[in-house]
């Protein structure tokens, strides 16, 4: 039930109400995810802030990817008060943004939020004394569309190249002066690899925030991107033959205000929970490949040779493996383990909410078994040297992935019933989409032959 007694709550909403009276708001977006991880938006008269922190406002579920058919179709979006932040680009009429919770008629919690199932999960963690912590590095690509609507990449530019009067140079800037103005800390912007590909990380944070600030940002890449008729999107693989864009989460689990991954009296500084964390990790790393990794083309990203993992292995400082500890210097609040497979394009409310269930796996496991660490370059193995190793590769596509997820368990039970089948049937749909494309390579490989 809607717990509007809660002071907490009753306190920031009383702060907003204030801030936008203040402040002369006269839009305020109501946002939340679809199931894929699209934000979804309708616009209120600031006017009625009051009503809609008591009651919500009711809108057609139906037509929201993953949130029932029609005759279950009405929903109430409650705004979570905390993430109430002016849109920093709308200057002259001033407008906020507000994410939401999604409720059914009776004020009960809609089992099919994205964001509820993160909650659900955080709350697990908590009951067994635990904080889960991450961060994720964002990549993405700034490209020109042209008349014939073909995409290029903005610049020529790679890896930490520098050029102070750049239009690139000054959109990252305006991320980062955005993101700061939205309450989202950011740590560093620089240019990716790939040509106009660019990376911003932000601060660390507990999950449920951590993913509102990825959504946030989303929204801010493509908007700056916008301004400067350039488009900035998070699709994994835009261009053959180059880097793809990744999203490298760090993770971290807390206990009483201590970093459980941090262990002094180990060789590594690494604790037997971190080690356990990255054994579920990996135990669950195929079935929650869909998740991670969920659209078709976050499958083109996912082969040799591009810094993308997709073998199932674990080490130091090499990123090579799907799972690796950064080095820390013995920094006990820096040990965290970093996974490799996720990109920018899911859902980070799902995406988080499978990574920590599939930790805790791990770590509430009493017989998981934990694999030696590599640090040789999985890449370079060849086919029988990673069998006689045990080595074992990530899905090649989005439908032998959801195959894998169909059957999991812990993946039930990470969605609860009604989000799982949601999940998987919208996901299967994206991926027939897939299959009656007929793309040029095809057309130039065989027409002739």
């Amino acid at each position: 039930m809607i717990d509007k007694t809660d002071p907490k709550r009753k306190e920031l909403c009383e702060t907003v109400i204030e801030n936008v009276k203040e402040e002369d708001i006269k839009i305020i977006y109501l946002q939340f995810t679809d199931i894929h991880g699209i934000i979804k938006s309708f616009e209120i008269n600031s006017k009625r802030i009051e009503d809609i922190f008591e009651i919500g406002e009711n809108f057609d579920g139906s037509s929201i990817t993953g949130y029932g058919a029609i005759e279950e179709s009405d929903k109430v979006a409650l705004p979570d008060p905390s993430t109430f932040y002016l849109l920093p680009w709308r200057k002259q009429n001033k407008v906020a943004r507000v994410i939401c919770d999604i409720y059914k008629p009776d004020g009960q919690r809609y089992e099919g939020d994205p964001r509820y199932i993160l909650q659900q999960a955080v709350k697990k963690a908590a009951e067994h004394g635990y904080t889960y912590y991450c961060a994720p590095e964002m990549e993405f690509f700034i490209l020109t569309p042209d008349t014939q609507q073909a995409f290029k990449p903005s610049d020529m530019r790679g890896y930490f190249d520098y050029d102070p009067y750049d239009i690139n140079e000054m959109i990252r800037y305006r991320i980062a002066e955005y993101s700061d103005a939205m309450g989202i800390s950011v740590e560093c912007v620089h240019h990716e690899v790939a040509f106009g590909q660019h990376e911003v990380d932000f601060r660390y944070g507990e999950a449920v925030n951590t993913a509102d600030n990825t959504i946030t940002i989303k929204s801010i890449v493509k908007t700056v991107s916008a301004q400067h008729n350039l488009i900035g999107t998070f699709m994994p693989k835009p261009f053959e033959g180059i880097n793809g864009s990744g999203m490298h989460v760090h993770q971290s689990l807390w206990k009483n205000g201590n970093n459980v991954f941090y262990d002094e009296n180990d060789k590594d500084n690494i604790s037997i929970l971190m080690k356990k964390w990255i054994a579920g990790q990996l135990k669950n790393a195929i079935p929650m490949c869909a998740v991670l990794s969920s659209w078709p083309n976050s499958y083109k990203r996912l082969v040799p040779g591009y810094e993308a993992p997709v073998y199932l292995a674990w080490g130091f400082r090499n990123r090579s493996p799907l799972l690796r500890v950064p080095d820390f210097h013995n920094k006990s609040s820096a040990a965290r383990v970093e996974i490799r497979c996720p990109d920018p394009s899911g859902n980070p409310y799902l995406q988080f909410a499978v990574l920590l269930i599939s930790g805790l796996d791990g770590i509430l496991s009493e017989d998981i078994n934990i694999p030696d660490p590599t640090d040789r370059n999985v890449y370079h193995l060849s086919s029988k040297e990673m069998e006689k190793e045990g080595i074992i590769s990530l899905p090649g596509s989005l439908h032998e992935a959801l195959q894998y997820f169909r059957n999991s368990e812990l993946m039930k039970e990470v969605f609860g019933e009604l989000a799982f089948k949601n999940y998987y049937y919208a996901k299967l749909e994206e991926y027939d989409a897939s299959r009656v494309v007929v793309s040029e390579w095809e057309r130039d490989r065989y027409i002739r032959l």
